[in-house]
């Protein structure tokens, strides 16, 4: 997954942290203000930062089509069934597990003749497996067998991995803007106060990629953080 991120940071009060979402995007801004009393100022850090995390396709699924036409049910169902029972074992044969598989047939009657109509749909991981499963099919059962174009997707699996992702990179990159911004004004950084999603936004788009020049989709995911350090000043040195 690809990653990009910035921040945007300002030096507010511990005190009164009301702001309208604009304020978030200004530039450096300090304010000392007393928590306590007079000896003791707590200031605090809040960085804004951001981060996009892009995710493309871990799944695809395929579709391997069958049909015959004979005089019997009996007849009709032999043909399909060993056809079906060579996909089946093509696919033992690449690794690929049966309950990655799902078989459905269709019986009905043309005139004289029944009809017999099968699918075997197929879900991958790896694509390279999928592409050298289809060229196998096609070159042993030819004509005999439909084998349709791949349907990429993403599991349940990587869009919850992605938004975790993309929220921890975006925390991340707040860390480390507060890092160089206390360096710079001669604090001590202390650990967050608080930590707030404000933003998150997902879309999809298409890149060309694989060997059979399929359109892969990828989805994008960005998000916004605030996050809030407590500051010491280290200037002070005892003599």
């Amino acid at each position: 997954m690809d990653s990009l991120s910035r921040g945007l940071a300002a030096i507010q009060p511990a005190a009164g942290r009301d702001f309208a979402g604009n304020e978030m995007e200004q530039g450096p801004e300090v304010r000392t203000v007393n928590r306590q009393s007079p000896g003791n100022r707590v200031r605090e850090l809040q960085v804004t930062g951001t981060a996009e995390v892009r995710c493309p396709a871990d799944r695809a699924s395929v579709r391997v089509s069958v049909g015959s036409s004979k005089e019997s049910v009996t007849e009709v169902t032999n043909s399909v069934l060993r056809r079906i029972e060579y996909i089946l074992q093509s696919l033992r044969q690449h690794g690929i597990s049966d309950t990655d598989a799902s078989v459905r047939r269709f019986v009905h009657r043309e005139e004289d003749l029944y009809r017999m109509d099968a699918e075997v749909v197929v879900t991958f991981s790896d694509f390279e497996k999928m592409e050298q499963l289809c060229s196998v099919l096609l070159e042993k059962l030819d004509k005999s067998v439909c084998v349709g174009p791949p349907q990429f997707y993403h599991s349940a699996e990587s869009l919850g991995q992605l938004r975790k992702q993309v929220c921890v990179s975006a925390v991340e990159n707040a860390q480390q803007k507060a890092r160089e911004i206390s360096q710079l004004l001669g604090q001590s950084l202390g650990p967050p106060m608080l930590v707030r999603e404000d933003e998150t936004r997902e879309w999809r788009d298409e890149e060309y990629g694989g060997r059979g020049h399929s359109t892969l989709p990828t989805i994008t995911a960005s998000s916004r953080v605030s996050v809030y350090f407590s500051l010491k000043d280290r200037s002070r040195k005892k003599f």
